[in-house]
């Protein structure tokens, strides 16, 4: 293409210029979107700083910027993460923090970047949206646009579909989000078998001591490896990256959501939920923490305000060891969450992100009338495919 204010040019993130800009394009893209949350700024730079998070420990990323006529149109990272393909024995490259323009030259000038970088790094397969893992946030919405999204899931406009789809990439994986709200219950007989087996003393259910908060982070992490080995894109995570992200959680987690499952007085699942704190998010809408940022972060997630801005959480994650898998524990945790969310103060709950496969977790969900309002999809696209 001749250079011109037409052409697309792509270039490495490197310089700490680079950096804001890359961090700053989304409240570009997003200026008229009423849905979108903004993230805070201070926590995607802690994210990408590859000197501070564990998981650059074992994973190798690079940055790109699009620019047109000198300004900023796009933006993406990819990432290869030598313990993914250890574990699924592939070559496979993420993609994410995509934005973009709705102009197809830009993503194929991103795209063309990241393959090739990618290739450089032995990958023969894309895929994504995936921001950094898919222990992170995940998928590309693909329906229910018209809601804001729970924390820690992706929002993005409908035109990004085409611009991904045009460059050759196909569906890998749909994520599914349910809406559950209070007064939802499973059928009679569920909830007498999920009595039978509190009262029998077999299932107890506890939520986490704060002060042994360390000691509580180890044991969970012990069940999450064993619980989702099997799941498709399951990475292990080890103490010292499932630390760094529990530190970062601790920050927003009501003990009250957070759940473990003892057999027998002995571990063997527990249940992850989040106050949905986009909800104060998205009142700090320059995502800066300061001057002001932080005060109504507190307002409205630890101080007077948070009762008329937080009514519902998200359920991350049920994780159940193998070894305890007959004893009807998802149903059970979803029966917990239930009676405790309301009581807690969160009427309203959005489990997410679950795969489209997994028939268990999602009978379930039907079964507590819950309502499916968003898919999210991870794409695929082999390495030098044409588009």
């Amino acid at each position: 293409m001749t250079p011109g204010a037409s052409s697309v040019v792509v270039r490495e993130v490197r310089s700490p210029q680079d950096w804001e800009q890359f961090i700053d394009l989304p409240w570009k893209i997003y200026s008229n979107t009423p849905h979108w949350v903004p993230p805070l700024k201070i926590a995607v730079r802690d994210m990408l700083d590859v000197q501070k998070n564990p998981f650059f420990k074992h994973a190798f990323m690079n940055a790109f910027l699009a620019l047109q006529g000198g300004e900023v149109v796009g933006r993406i990272v990819g990432v290869v993460d030598e313990n993914h393909n250890r574990f699924h024995q592939e070559s496979t490259a993420f993609w994410g923090f995509f934005e973009s323009t709705n102009d197809p030259r830009v993503a194929q000038a991103l795209f063309s970047s990241v393959e090739k970088w990618a290739i450089h790094r032995g990958a023969s397969v894309l895929r994504g949206p995936v921001n950094l893992s898919t222990n992170h946030e995940a998928g590309l919405l693909v329906e229910g646009f018209d809601s804001d999204p729970a924390i820690m899931m992706m929002y993005n406009p409908p035109y990004y579909l085409g611009l991904i789809e045009r460059q050759g990439f196909v569906k890998a994986k749909d994520l599914l989000a349910y809406n559950v709200e209070q007064g939802s219950r499973f059928s009679e007989r569920l909830l007498a078998q999920s009595e039978r087996l509190k009262a029998n003393g077999s299932v107890s259910f506890r939520t986490i001591n704060l002060k042994k908060f360390e000691q509580e982070v180890d044991t969970i992490l012990e069940i999450y490896n064993d619980a989702w080995e099997d799941n498709w894109g399951f990475v292990p995570m080890n103490p010292e990256e499932f630390r760094h992200m529990a530190k970062d959680m601790r920050a927003i987690i009501d003990p009250e959501l957070l759940l473990i499952a003892e057999v027998r007085g002995q571990p063997a699942g527990f249940g992850l939920a989040l106050p949905d704190v986009n909800q104060a998010f998205k009142k700090v809408s320059d995502g800066k923490l300061l001057p002001t940022g932080l005060l109504k972060l507190l307002w409205n997630t630890k101080g007077p305000g948070r009762r008329n801005t937080i009514n519902r959480c998200r359920i991350l994650t049920l994780g159940i060891k193998k070894s305890y898998r007959n004893f009807s524990l998802g149903p059970l945790f979803y029966t917990e969450y239930l009676r405790r969310g309301p009581a807690a103060g969160y009427p309203t709950g959005e489990a997410s992100w679950i795969l489209e496969d997994n028939r268990a977790m999602n009978r379930a969900l039907e079964m507590m009338c819950g309502q499916r309002t968003k898919v999210y999809r991870i794409y695929d696209r082999q390495i030098g495919a044409p588009v």
